[in-house]
């Protein structure tokens, strides 16, 4: 028996590492397969995050037992799971999955296919090795690795003004992972080493991380993840395709971010309490800015890409808030924001990409001949403003509820304000796409209709989705739940 469960261990072990591996190496595979037939490229581009996805649900319910998952190599753990890193890689794999599936649709007409499809797939692969790192500097070096993938996708399509704010992106964000990184030895100098659970301990038996790390960390944290006065890239990147706009702001980019704050600063961490204040209210600034900009823009997707802005400060809220409720809605929020935003931003592609435009003022009637789009960007829609019974609903409620439960009123109402806007900016957008009589001008490419079949079951089944995770709350509120027991237990 004993030897039964240590080749279980083993097997479910090797698996962490290959969940990992696999698409980080096979991606290297997609551009010759490209060059012998597009079609069998694509399905492998797929079937590489499916299996990374069915991975994670392989040693999911060993991880919600408690079971310790890690890969280690010559005596030195490079892949750790656990609940808070297996919620993470489930969200971005599931997501990421639907994004590739709808890009056989919208890429197929376009050129650099092959380099597409091996960014985008390295690109998830990286946020998986990300996830799983169990030390700091395996977490700099994916970051890395995303950025540099980040910045050949805005610029896919190779035109000056692209390029131009492909490179904004890049400078943005390895500044400031330069600077996380100047935390992170700082880090290693005070705790002695880069281990995120020797680090743990040593916060445990001796205090606090230097103000100034994690100042440093928090730094490279709100460039990665476009929060205010360092947002300005992320609107900017919406020159990408639709589909790589999704991955930016729903399923990898931005929620590393996101994903590293909760992991150091919440679950590894200990740090001063001035900090739990000064982040609810630079995400409350960086809310009503971006929801005010959201608000009267013109573009649609940088309409949704301030709306990303926005709600990722919702996120940082909940994980600052200070209490198990808005913890666990910020995990939520997660989740939640992954999967309609996701679905906001391939909407935008579909219409985009029948309309050959942009601007909302020179569209209307849309619901006519895309009513599968416009339903989905509805439903969507109502996800992010929080609508009940939307997941989204649920994640906003309780990050706003954790806020005033630890006395940050005026923060609370801050982000009240925050949500109004959301609901003003996006029927704004649904109103003067879908609704109405048509205003686009005769463009020479006839009647605006539905995107190709892939396309439209990829946004219907994101829209789906955004209402059965608001539904059917109770089994992503558990492992919330315990997963946040988890990160905050010492």
């Amino acid at each position: 028996m004993m030897i039964d469960k240590v080749w279980v261990n083993m097997n479910v072990n090797s698996l962490l590492f290959c969940l990992v591996a696999v698409p980080l190496f096979g991606s290297a595979l997609l551009p010759t397969l490209g060059k012998i037939d597009e079609k069998l490229r694509n399905i492998v581009a797929l079937a590489l995050m499916v299996f990374s996805f069915i991975m994670s649900c392989v040693i999911l319910p060993g991880i919600a037992e408690g079971q310790n998952v890690e890969f280690t190599l010559g005596g030195v753990t490079l892949f750790y799971a656990d609940k808070l890193a297996i919620f993470m890689a489930l969200v971005s794999q599931s997501v990421g999955c639907i994004i590739i599936l709808y890009s056989f649709g919208y890429i197929k007409s376009y050129e650099h296919r092959n380099e597409y499809y091996f960014m985008v797939v390295l690109f998830l692969a990286a946020m998986m090795g990300l996830v799983f790192s169990s030390n700091i500097l395996w977490i700099y070096f994916f970051w890395e690795i995303t950025a540099i993938v980040c910045w050949r996708l805005i610029g896919f399509f190779r035109e000056k003004e692209y390029v131009i704010r492909a490179d904004k992106a890049f400078f943005v964000t390895v500044f400031g992972a330069l600077m996380m990184l100047c935390g992170f030895l700082m880090v290693y100098s005070q705790t002695g080493t880069f281990d995120l659970r020797g680090i743990r301990e040593w916060c445990t038996a001796n205090g606090s991380i230097s103000d100034i790390a994690v100042l440093f960390i928090l730094f490279g944290i709100l460039s990665k993840s476009a929060t205010l006065p360092l947002h300005t890239w992320l609107a900017d990147a919406g020159v990408a395709p639709s589909p790589v706009t999704a991955l930016l702001h729903a399923a990898v980019l931005v929620k590393i971010g996101v994903y590293v704050f909760a992991r150091l600063l919440v679950a590894t961490f200990i740090i001063n309490e001035i900090w739990f204040e000064i982040v609810p209210w630079i995400a409350a600034v960086s809310a009503l800015v971006s929801a005010c900009a959201a608000l009267v823009e013109t573009d649609i997707k940088r309409i949704v890409a301030y709306s990303t802005v926005s709600q990722l400060a919702f996120i940082f809220l909940g994980l600052s808030a200070g209490s198990d409720v808005g913890v666990v809605g910020g995990l939520l929020y997660i989740l939640m924001h992954g999967i309609a935003k996701a679905g906001l931003f391939l909407c935008a592609g579909i219409v985009e990409h029948e309309t050959h435009n942009k601007d909302i003022r020179k569209m209307g009637g849309l619901v006519k001949t895309m009513p599968v789009t416009a339903v989905s960007f509805a439903l969507c829609a109502f996800s992010v403003m929080g609508i009940p019974p939307f997941g989204g609903f649920f994640s906003k409620y309780m990050v706003i509820v954790g806020t005033v439960d630890v006395g940050q009123v005026a923060v609370g109402l801050t982000f009240v304000a925050g949500a109004f806007l959301t609901l003003a900016y996006l029927l704004r957008v649904f109103t003067l796409v879908f609704l109405g009589a048509s205003r686009a001008a005769d463009d020479g490419h006839g009647q605006p209709h539905e995107g190709t079949p892939i396309m439209v079951f990829s946004v219907a089944l994101l829209a789906a989705l955004s209402l059965l995770s608001g539904v059917v709350i109770q089994p992503s509120f558990q492992f919330a739940q315990n997963a946040v027991q988890q990160m905050l237990s010492r």
